[in-house]
């Protein structure tokens, strides 16, 4: 991790985990897999609302996925310092 991706992380990290989970996960992964998988490439057996609901989830676990990723790299930088 380089100083700016640092700097980065620790702007983003005080807003806090809920915060993130939201905008990346749900908002920048769940939402746009949620069109493109429903309206793009429709599944013949998965309701609208299934979607909905399994898109969010994704979204949801994407975005605790990176949290964890970003914040093991964080720390094991600040370790170093």
């Amino acid at each position: 991790m380089q100083q700016r991706e640092f700097d980065r992380w620790a702007r983003i990290r005080g807003q806090g985990m809920l915060r993130y989970v939201l905008f990346y996960g749900l908002l920048c992964y769940g939402v746009p897999m949620f069109l493109i998988m429903t309206f793009v490439f429709p599944h013949p057996r998965l309701a609208t609302p299934q979607s909905v609901f399994l898109w969010a989830l994704a979204g949801a676990g994407y975005g605790v996925a990176m949290w964890m990723v970003q914040e093991r790299r964080f720390r094991k930088v600040a370790g170093r310092s």
